[in-house]
């Protein structure tokens, strides 16, 4: 008969029941001479089942937060755009001022628009 193959315990297993027990001890669930035996003998197991032992008798750990959800902007560039042009056309002034204006925006607009594509850390809107 062939014995029952129990997956081993990865370092990453014996970290997250480690980081479980000490969490424990700061909810009072577990005394520091229990939680410090607990935690050596996690970081001695071999197996998964050795692990599931040391945390059988605690409650399950909470769920990780939700990630927010991603906030939307309405586009604000073209819409201020479209008023000077408006400006533009129903003005009676022989200088076209808000061509200068749509120009600083359009630049600006751009500017942003490559710095975010090549900025890893910035997330495009």
């Amino acid at each position: 008969m062939e014995p029952t193959r129990t997956p081993r315990a990865s370092d990453t297993d014996r970290e997250l029941t480690a980081a479980r027990l000490r969490d424990a001890v700061g909810e009072g669930r577990l005394t520091l001479a229990e939680a410090d035996h607990r935690i050596t003998a996690a970081y001695a197991a071999v197996h998964r089942h050795d692990l599931d032992v040391l945390t059988a008798d605690l409650p399950a750990p909470p769920p990780p937060p939700a990630a927010p959800p991603a906030r939307h902007r309405p586009p604000l560039l073209p819409v201020v755009l479209l008023v000077l042009a408006v400006a533009w056309i129903a003005s009676p002034l022989p200088f076209p001022w808000p061509l200068l204006l749509i120009a600083l925006l359009v630049h600006r607009g751009l500017h942003r628009r490559r710095t975010r594509r090549h900025d890893p850390i910035t997330p495009a809107a």
